[in-house]
């Protein structure tokens, strides 16, 4: 996915399925005929589509999903953000989302600004440490750039055209939201990690720093 979104989606009907759930979503929009199998971000949780018929979207929802995500307290009638998957050779204009949500943040603040809106997230510190000012983030499947960031926070501005296309614009304080950080720091973190357990000094502590990064080509 690219985070940007194609439009919005009603659910029209929640059917509980052994632990799951399955999912009927009204696009509001014309939408391109998804296949059986086919991917579809739901406010920016990949899900997969069993069904398709007259702009109705039938999608099954895991346990773990709805333990992970902002789906876990979906009602009939709420609005979501919808976006087919990306093709390739299709422009990406915002950046890759993979629709994998890692955690829930909560609105702490909205205020207008200018011809903005800003949005102030609140976000556990296992979440907050793969934002970066001016990096990428995906929220209920929205592509934003982060303003500002702390441990436990992070800002966004909404434009008027986002507000208008996407749940944005009709959120409020206290609403909770699916957030997706950045995939690239996620894989350098990991892709370091070995090193953290095997490369120790004889005082038991990491040997991985500055010099040991640039030395072996990961700086």
């Amino acid at each position: 996915f690219t985070g940007i979104i194609e439009g919005l989606g009603t659910i029209k009907s929640l059917t509980p399925m052994a632990g799951g759930l399955r999912m009927a979503i009204k696009a509001d929009f014309p939408i391109e005929k998804i296949g059986l199998g086919d991917s579809v971000a739901v406010s920016g949780t990949c899900l997969t589509s069993v069904g398709f018929k007259n702009q109705i979207i039938e999608v099954d929802v895991a346990p773990e999903t709805l333990s992970r995500t902002t789906l876990g307290h979906a009602k009939v009638g709420a609005r979501v953000n919808l976006e087919q998957a990306l093709r390739f050779g299709d422009r990406l204009g915002g950046h890759l989302v993979s629709g994998h949500i890692d955690g829930i943040g909560v609105i702490k603040a909205k205020q207008p600004a200018a011809n903005a809106i800003i949005f102030g997230f609140e976000v556990p510190e296992g979440l907050s440490r793969y934002i970066v000012e001016k990096g990428s983030v995906a929220i209920d499947g929205i592509s934003l750039t982060v303003n500002a960031c702390d441990r436990k926070s992070f800002e966004v501005s909404i434009i008027p055209h986002t507000a208008k296309v996407t749940t944005l614009g009709h959120r409020n304080v206290g609403d909770r939201v699916n957030i997706e950080t950045d995939m690239i720091g996620k894989y350098v973190e990991r892709f370091t990690r070995p090193f953290e357990k095997t490369e120790t000094k004889e005082n038991g502590q990491s040997s991985v720093n500055a010099s040991f990064l640039a030395e072996t080509g990961f700086m």
